[in-house]
């Protein structure tokens, strides 16, 4: 027999786990109920994941659970957000009990690495759609913006970029690869927690990698009134980016492609050192990749030329492009 919908709340949602001294009330009733405590800031996003326009739908569903959330995540650790809970809706075409237990094992062993409580969501049938909603607290003014850029301040990147950009583009091309490491860049991403928490009250501004590096990048520019410089020599690659952009040219990649879902920040630059000794102490590969300046624009040096960027990464209302 079929399950119905409470039958999956109770199977797969409603289980045990994380529990925070703030939640009033959970999964059970038509709301949860939070409680903020004092001196703190309640941080919300959404997003919404569709197979074939965000998603191969042929992923496997441990991998899309943890991916799904792992984006929301990603937006909390660009505010300097600790997580605390999540709302989950799905929309299946069909009752799948194998793929429904492959997702939320995903979904579940990320949100408890993170302590990340499931709240409450929804089920409905139709083509297959994830939106999750997460919330998280961030000490009240401390939260990181896109607004506060300055001239002079470095640009860094949390970690290496491009890998799921290029898993991406082999996927889509027919090519295998013997690189491991691209496919889980992909549909494995890991949000920067811990990285964003630690720059509050050292960046001045920050955002995540989902769109490509160009793109998001410019939503700082354009938030700061300001604009940048960076340098292409100095992005943080894999092996396999980097063979990639000598054999082909191809150095819009790194700069475009998205679901990196690491962190963009800007520091003072007096405060280089700190941001090195950072990155170096969550064993991250990132670095300082340019500088802000007044003017505004962007502009990429490459092999001593200034270059032009057709594609400022992924717009969701252009022509679809699964990933």
């Amino acid at each position: 027999m079929a399950l119905g919908e409470f039958d999956l709340i109770r199977r797969y949602f409603a289980q045990a786990g994380i529990s925070h001294p703030e939640t009033r009330l959970g999964i059970g009733d038509d709301c949860a109920l939070l409680s903020c405590p004092p001196g703190m800031e309640l941080a919300i996003t959404v997003d919404t994941l569709v197979a074939d326009i965000h998603f191969f739908a042929d992923v496997a569903p441990e991998n899309l659970g943890h991916k799904a959330l792992a984006v929301n995540l990603s937006d909390l650790a660009a505010m300097g957000a600790q997580p605390k809970w999540c709302t989950l809706a799905l929309t299946l075409p069909t009752v799948a009990e194998a793929w429904i237990e492959g997702f939320m094992r995903g979904f579940l062993a990320l949100a408890a690495r993170h302590g990340v409580q499931l709240i409450g969501g929804d089920t409905t049938r139709g083509p297959l759609s994830i939106t999750i909603q997460a919330m998280g607290l961030v000490p009240r003014g401390e939260a990181l913006r896109r607004s506060r850029a300055r001239p002079g301040d470095l640009i860094f990147v949390s970690n290496t970029l491009g890998a799921a950009g290029l898993a991406l583009k082999q996927r889509l091309s027919g090519q295998s690869s013997d690189d491991s490491g691209l496919l889980a860049a992909l549909e494995r991403p890991e949000p920067r927690l811990a990285l964003g928490q630690k720059l509050r009250g050292l960046a001045t501004a920050c955002i995540d990698i989902s769109d490509g590096l160009a793109a998001d990048l410019g939503h700082i520019l354009e938030a700061s009134r300001v604009g940048a410089c960076i340098h292409f020599e100095r992005l943080p690659l894999v092996d396999s980016v980097r063979r990639h952009v000598e054999a082909t040219g191809d150095i819009t990649l790194p700069l475009s492609a998205g679901d990196d879902y690491e962190l963009c920040f800007t520091i003072p630059p007096e405060r280089r050192t700190e941001a090195d000794a950072l990155l170096r102490q969550l064993d991250l590969r990132g670095s300082d990749i340019g500088v802000i300046e007044g003017k505004p624009g962007l502009n990429i040096h490459h092999d001593g030329c200034n270059v032009s960027l057709e594609t400022f990464g992924h717009d969701h209302f252009a022509k679809p492009q699964s990933h």
